[in-house]
């Protein structure tokens, strides 16, 4: 008998506790290469952006280019919202993991030819309507005429956000039908591609305003950057991954092949639920228009900051669990599911809490060293962003958590819940924004009704994915948030005594090395009292750590 049989355990119990202890190296692993590519696309989307004001300022020219982005991401919101894939895994792996995988096969082509079809129309419709959705998202804008006196902005304002936004529309193709190719590779565990795709994406808006500065295409090089960008980053790459892993496409509109129809079924409200962010920040975007120049950028650049971290452990955690979870329905395994959840919740909260505390301690750094160039630095608008930051970042734990639990819905098909308690806060959300431009003269007031908003959603969800998969472990979650609660505290009051007597005119290099130090320090202080107190997820970074060194 081979040795291998004399050390097997092969009892159903021992069978599954293995497989479920390799599904769990799976996630950890695809979290890691999802960690890591969030990482480097949140840290390019800050070059993006320091890049951008640096060369056009905190004014009227990037207020512009992020309103233009309304344009596109409307179609986007109303296409998929970021979900189109979340609808097409579930299908998608169903098949390939039953073992029908040429009909898995065929319902991605169809899939495909369907969404090109209805893309392209839609762009169509888009173009016409891009004046219309540009005078709606820029009604109530006003520019400084002097510094005491503001009047609305002209018409060449919203011409160049029509403009811009047109440039981006054909961009919207790649995003929306490169997301079912990137499904696959997701199904598969194949996270390189999708690891890449946003990278490719954000280099090429960088790339468009260094060439844009220097030329006489202005701001608008931004717009030929992100649709250049996303032709590559989402439909050349995911298609050379495919190729040699894989897969076959051939165009059908066979709408009773296996697993379309639920595709379709699923798709609406997948596409409500995975929007909501997005739509929370094109309506903080359209309140916004109605405060001065400079109101749009400086909240989409706290809000960018703020995502960095929410992206990183949210979403790379969400996309790494969701074709466990996936897998885990269809194998009717309800035990592992809900383990994966909680687990999966613990982790983020762990991560993205002192991520908060720290981020608001060192805010007014942060924007400096990230913004603090060229026109922005003049503009004198720097503190205005550190502002809108340090409330965005009260929020970092909830924006992390909402992905898991919305893909949590997904994965088990059940869509309709998630939708109703989305589309109430989002209504909510929409009347906090009201309320706020109405008795507010401050934006600031705009940050606090998305954390606001942020919050509920969670608190909704949490309780709408428990009564569809019953208790999930409410104790170790909470026992997790507030250890990790406590430990971000003093790590933040850490961090904020270290910087807060450094001199003003500490040169960025020296700021930005006395910072890394902040950081470092401060992280592992967080890390070694999470430790002490016997936090599981103090333990699994600790091995995690050792793996990687060993390797």
């Amino acid at each position: 008998m081979p040795k291998d049989d004399l050390t097997h355990d092969s009892s159903p119990g021992a069978e599954t506790a293995n497989s479920a202890s390799t599904k769990g190296a799976t996630v950890a692993r695809a979290g890691g290469i999802m960690m890591l590519s969030l990482l480097l696309s949140r840290v390019l989307g800050l070059v993006r952006n320091t890049v951008m004001v640096s060369q056009f300022g905190i004014g009227l020219d990037a207020d512009a280019y992020r309103v233009a982005v309304a344009i596109p991401d409307t179609l986007f919101m109303l296409i998929a919202g970021g979900g189109l894939s979340s609808a097409f895994i579930p299908v998608f792996s169903e098949l390939y993991y039953t073992q029908r995988i040429k009909e898995s096969w065929k319902a991605f082509s169809v899939i495909v030819t369907l969404c090109s079809i209805a893309v392209t129309i839609l762009i169509g419709l888009a173009w016409i309507a891009a004046p219309l959705i540009a005078g709606f998202m820029t009604q109530g804008k006003t520019y400084h005429v002097t510094t005491t006196t503001l009047a609305p902005v002209t018409p060449t304002y919203v011409a160049q956000v029509v403009r811009m936004g047109r440039i981006m529309l054909p961009a919207q193709f790649a995003f929306l039908v490169g997301s079912i190719l990137l499904g696959t590779l997701y199904a598969r565990k194949q996270f390189a591609a999708p690891g890449l795709a946003p990278n490719v994406y954000n280099v090429g808006i960088i790339i468009g305003a260094i060439v844009g500065g220097s030329t006489s295409l202005g701001i608008a090089g931004m717009s030929w950057g992100a649709l250049i960008g996303a032709m590559i980053g989402n439909l050349v790459l995911p298609v050379l991954f495919m190729i040699p892993n894989g897969g076959s496409f051939w165009p059908s509109l066979d709408l009773k092949a296996d697993g379309v129809k639920k595709f379709i079924h699923l798709l609406l409200p997948v596409i409500i639920g995975f929007s909501l962010p997005g739509w929370a920040s094109l309506i903080t975007q359209k309140y916004a228009s109605m405060y001065a120049e400079g109101t749009n950028i400086t909240i989409s650049l706290a809000n960018d900051l703020m995502m960095a971290p929410a992206g990183i452990f949210g979403q790379s955690l969400a996309l790494a669990a969701f074709p466990a979870l996936s897998q885990f329905f269809a194998e009717k395994r309800m035990d592992a599911y809900r383990e994966q959840v909680s687990k999966t919740l613990r982790t983020v909260i762990y991560l993205s809490i002192p991520a908060s505390a720290l981020i608001f301690a060192m805010a007014p750094q942060i924007v400096m060293v990230i913004y603090g160039y060229g026109k922005a630095q003049a503009s004198g608008n720097l503190p205005a962003v550190s502002g809108a930051l340090q409330i965005y970042c009260l929020g970092i734990a909830a924006w992390s958590i909402q992905p898991v639990l919305m893909r949590g819905f997904f994965s088990m098909h059940k869509t309709a819940k998630p939708v109703i308690l989305g589309s109430i806060v989002t209504v909510l959300f929409v009347l906090m924004c009201i309320a706020s431009t109405k008795w507010s003269p401050s934006p600031l007031m705009l940050v606090w009704s998305s954390n606001a908003a942020a919050i509920l959603l969670v608190i909704a969800l949490y309780a709408g994915l428990e009564m569809e998969v019953g208790k999930l472990d409410i104790a170790s979650i909470a026992k997790t948030g507030l250890k990790s609660l406590g430990c971000a505290a003093i790590s933040g009051a850490v961090a904020y005594g270290a910087l807060h007597f450094l001199p003003p005119s500490l040169p960025k290099l020296g700021l930005l090395f006395t910072m890394a130090v902040v950081f470092s320090a401060t992280g592992w202080i967080y890390f070694a009292t999470t430790r002490a107190l016997g936090m599981t997820e103090a333990d699994y970074l600790a091995r995690s750590v050792n793996r990687r060194n060993k390797s």
